[in-house]
């Protein structure tokens, strides 16, 4: 059977990237898919790894033939996922995860409606802006701009297969591979059931 496509959502700032690396050191059996994006190469990212750094105009072009999986702009950039590396990977039998903003997520859920989506929560609001304010990243005007878009988000949540709140990290990541446990434990069943003679 195909693959698990498995997407890791949330607001800016809820963890996303933590909770993913942590999750490929533990070794929890997903291909991490690597995004696509227009924006500059920081300091410490790796071309391939952290992301794949196109033009806008390659974007662009990927947009209009189809080629990707979802998209989204934020600011003047874009980011988005290829979708023949994802499709590649489920095909030969491996669970993928996507580590997404919600409008993207929700676009994969519409391609994808199999796709498991797993909504990060953060566990406070004022939380959630000091862990902005604490990332150094944003002006005092982009962050708040990013609470009322997360604000948003949130409201999205009933659209996502679990809610796991991400307070203690340890805890988060336990949850999280608990539940991708759960899921492949209910395709294993549905393999057997296919396959059971009577």
């Amino acid at each position: 059977m195909k693959g698990i496509l498995f997407v890791l959502s949330g607001p800016s700032g809820t963890g996303k990237g933590t909770v993913c690396d942590e999750l490929i050191k533990r070794g929890c059996g997903v291909s991490l898919s690597v995004s696509m994006t227009t924006r500059e190469c920081r300091e410490g990212e790796t071309p391939g790894v952290t992301y794949h750094y196109v033009t806008k105009d390659e974007f662009k072009r990927n947009i209009e033939n189809g080629e990707m999986l979802e998209y989204a702009q934020y600011g003047e950039n874009y980011y988005g996922t290829p979708r023949s590396s994802v499709e590649e990977k489920l095909s030969e039998g491996m669970d993928v995860l996507l580590e997404i903003e919600p409008q993207g997520a929700l676009q994969v859920k519409r391609k994808f409606p199999e796709a498991v989506l797993v909504f990060l929560v953060p566990p406070s609001m004022s939380e959630l802006k000091r862990r902005l304010i604490t990332r150094g990243r944003e002006g005092e005007d982009e962050i708040d701009k990013r609470i009322e878009t997360a604000r948003w988000e949130l409201t999205q949540a009933e659209k996502y297969n679990v809610h796991i709140v991400n307070d203690t990290l340890d805890e988060c990541v336990d949850r999280v591979i608990e539940y991708f446990d759960e899921k492949r434990a209910e395709r294993k069943k549905i393999e057997e059931l296919i396959n059971e003679k009577v």
